[in-house]
């Protein structure tokens, strides 16, 4: 058998696209609405038009009434067709338009009637109200049919009750001016339902294009996956509205910025601060893979533009990498310090070598002597006035990779450390940084020489990093210090125009500033202050076992 394609099932209910339910919702709107404004001005119409029917009647009854001819004539004739009243009556009923004009006296005897033959006999209706003295509107069934009413007193010279006159209006005329009235009012409630339809149309079409004709389904689905997206990637994402303020902050993004919900409907510069990352988001700043500091944090960070005029920045976390770069190097300098260290060795071990061959025993043991003491001062020089190991450590390590590059590094007189620093770590990526920028700086220049100076103030660490480079301008010394600003080429492992930034950073979380001037020979000279960096000194064992000998038993318990 040859397979036949199955037949489509023809699926009725709602559709499924966006433009397609707010059309025929609004549509639906629109007709809801022009029905109920028929509705509502139909039914008071029909009221009114009763209401006026029989205010018609009474003005006609009271004028018929106020004829003094008639009451005379109910007086002095009999009630007859072709009676004065039946006259009289007729042509008022035929000036007025009017179904019937009834004149009776106070039996109820007819006097006047459209139908001559029916003068002179009983009324199908009660006449007690109008009789008694009382007007009447009403609508209600005679001998004629439905009508509306109005029937007064008749009185006579005296003021007398003699009758009544009962008018009546033909209630079909009142229906045909409700049912005349109806297809105007279609007319004006069908060219309001087109226009309701037309802007429902220009309406759906613009959220049409808005949502990119997708049905709502859809649309709920994106907001699913939107939100799982945000919140499961492990990049910070920042959207911006084209006011320039916070509208969407993912988990990854308040943890990298460190702040927290409270910071949407802001500008970054209200919810982060003045800075390079504020700069950054707000798009003062442009460019790809932008480096910014964020509190400890490395951030990389991109921008790009919305079509509603706003943007959307995301952020990734390159603290770990840059520690791990950073590392990196530091064991390149180490491995250049011995590979220094190795190619002096051999020299030196060729040089003994030769002394001793040579038969130049004395030669060979002052060699040794002053190669031994060189290094030796060094060290001591430099473990004597830092007492911290890590920094000694090193400098050490830093003199000996200057060395290799042809440039001398040495320590300020004036330095004096004592091991008592709060976080050696940080002073120690911050000398780094430093001397490594000051090496650079000096390469290639002759005379290449770096001085480091570390000094206790109290509580308060000092550190001066001089060299005699080309120094840096005067309109660059507070750029140098942005993320990402660099006169050097980058490493293939790494960004440049993040080891100043740190410093900055690092000094103003100690309550400190790092800056840079001009040192006093030439060159640069950089200067970082880094307050509450040592703890208090311990007081000597020996004033403390007098103190407690000074004072009295009670006062030592």
């Amino acid at each position: 058998m040859t397979p036949t394609t199955p037949a489509r099932r023809l699926r009725l209910g709602l559709p499924r696209r966006v433009f397609s339910q707010v059309l025929l919702m609004q549509v639906a709107i629109a007709a809801g609405v022009a029905v109920l404004a028929t509705g509502l001005f139909l039914a008071p119409l029909g009221e009114q038009l009763d209401d006026q029917a029989m205010r018609r009647a009474l003005a006609i009854a009271q004028t018929t009434a106020q004829q003094p001819q008639i009451a005379e004539d109910l007086r002095a004739t009999e009630p007859t067709p072709d009676g004065p009243v039946q006259r009289e009556a007729e042509r008022i009923r035929r000036a007025t338009g009017a179904e019937y004009v009834v004149v009776l006296d106070h039996r109820g005897v007819r006097w006047s009637h459209t139908d001559p033959e029916r003068v002179g006999g009983l009324v199908s209706t009660d006449p007690g109200e109008a009789l008694a003295g009382r007007e009447v509107m009403e609508i209600d069934e005679g001998t004629l049919g439905r009508s509306a009413r109005g029937k007064v007193p008749l009185r006579d010279a005296d003021g007398e009750v003699i009758g009544a006159v009962s008018v009546g209006i033909a209630y079909d005329s009142v229906r045909a001016r409700l049912v005349h009235a109806i297809p105007g009012l279609l007319a004006y409630a069908g060219g309001a339902l087109a226009v309701g339809a037309l802007a429902a149309w220009l309406i759906s079409r613009r959220v049409q294009r808005q949502t990119r004709d997708l049905a709502f389904s859809d649309i709920a689905a994106l907001l699913a996956e939107r939100e799982a997206m945000l919140h499961g990637i492990r990049e910070g994402v920042v959207a911006l509205d084209r006011d320039g303020r916070v509208r969407l902050l993912n988990d990854e993004a308040q943890r990298l910025l460190g702040i927290g919900e409270e910071a949407v409907g802001s500008s970054p510069d209200e919810a982060l601060g003045t800075g390079r990352t504020a700069d950054v988001l707000a798009g003062r700043v442009t460019g790809t893979d932008l480096l910014t500091v964020r509190g400890q944090r490395v951030l990389v960070a991109n921008r790009m533009p919305t079509d509603d005029g706003g943007a959307v920045a995301t952020l990734r976390d390159r603290t770990e990498l840059d520690q791990l770069g950073r590392e990196l190097d530091s064991t390149r300098g180490l491995i250049d310090a011995l590979r220094a260290q190795d190619h002096e060795h051999a020299n030196r071990m060729h040089t003994l070598l030769g002394l001793l061959e040579l038969e130049m025993y004395e030669d060979a043991v002052e060699f040794v002597g002053e190669v031994v003491g060189d290094h030796r001062a060094t060290s001591e020089q430099v473990t004597e006035r830092i007492r911290d190991p890590l920094l000694a450590a090193l400098l050490v390590g830093k003199a000996t990779v200057a060395a290799e590059r042809g440039a001398t590094l040495r320590l300020s007189d004036r330095s004096r450390l004592p091991d008592r620093l709060v976080d050696p770590r940080g002073l120690v990526t911050v000398v780094g940084n430093l001397v490594d920028n000051a090496l650079d700086a000096v390469a290639g220049t002759p005379d290449a020489r770096v001085e480091v100076e570390l000094r206790a103030e109290g509580r308060t660490a000092v550190l001066v990093v001089r060299d005699t480079g080309p120094g840096v301008p005067p309109e660059r010394r507070e750029l140098i210090f942005t993320e990402g600003w660099s006169t050097k080429e980058p490493p293939g492992h790494r960004e440049r125009g993040i080891g100043l930034p740190l410093v900055r950073r690092l000094a103003h979380r100690h309550g400190g500033d790092a800056r840079v001037d001009e040192a006093p020979g030439g060159g640069a000279e950089f200067t970082v202050v880094l307050p509450e960096a040592l703890t208090e000194p311990e007081p000597p064992a020996a004033l403390t076992t007098a103190a407690a000998r000074s004072a009295g038993p009670e006062e030592t318990r």
